[in-house]
């Protein structure tokens, strides 16, 4: 299901990544860490290399990767995010763990739109983004045009399953009025975006229905 090109960013991000699901993340983050996909996430950038680094975020909601990887001796990590009501619980996890100063967040960026609005990072995320994202090769090639050591993403399986899936959820948006689609994009493709332009996959793994590939600069 690979609805993309769109010449303009996706709508609909606050209507469906709204304050009460930030609140639901922040209570599973504070309870429980990081997810197991999150973790895998975290596993990939720790292998590349931590200390130190600077790491972007694309869609990181509440920020808990992040924070994560400044715990583990990243210098500085930035956020972009579509979606104000992450802010709120973002800014009470960052003062929770002393770490504000250390932490860039961006409002209403579009990397792929205008990645130049962003400076580069050593290591670039995107947890559980692509699928939300109509045009996977703009928003990767835009990641990794901004990573200068290596780009980790996570996806669903394209799965005969995960399409009928997207397609019945975009159904239902679309009668309810809710401007927000889900994609299932073809892992291959993506992995190729990241390959033409220098980062070649050296890590996947598996959690639940979210694959994690990590790609390192040639």
């Amino acid at each position: 299901m690979d609805e993309c090109c769109a010449p303009r960013a996706p709508e609909g991000y606050d209507r469906e990544f709204n304050a009460r699901f930030a609140r639901r993340l922040a209570r599973q983050y504070r309870s429980d860490g990081l997810s197991p996909s999150a973790a895998l996430v975290l596993e990939f950038a720790g292998s590349v290399g931590l200390e130190g680094a600077s790491l972007l975020e694309i869609g990181g909601g509440i920020g808990d990767i992040q924070l994560e990887a400044l715990k583990r001796g990243a210098s500085h990590t930035t956020n972009i995010e579509l979606s104000a009501a992450y802010e709120p619980e973002a800014a009470r996890l960052l003062d929770e763990a002393g770490l504000r100063d250390r932490v860039t967040r961006m409002l209403g960026v579009d990397l792929a739109s205008t990645p130049e609005a962003v400076e580069p990072a050593d290591i670039v995320v995107l947890h559980r983004v692509v699928c939300c994202y109509p045009d996977y090769e703009r928003l990767l090639g835009a990641a990794a045009g901004r990573a200068t050591r290596a780009v980790v993403f996570s996806h669903p399986p394209r799965t005969l399953f995960a399409r009928f899936s997207a397609r019945a959820i975009n159904a239902w948006y679309h009668l309810t009025g809710n401007p927000y689609r889900a994609y299932a994009h073809t892992p291959d493709a993506m992995i190729a975006v990241l390959s033409g332009r220098g980062l070649e996959p050296r890590y996947r793994e598996v959690s639940g229905p979210w694959h994690v590939v990590g790609s390192v600069r040639a």
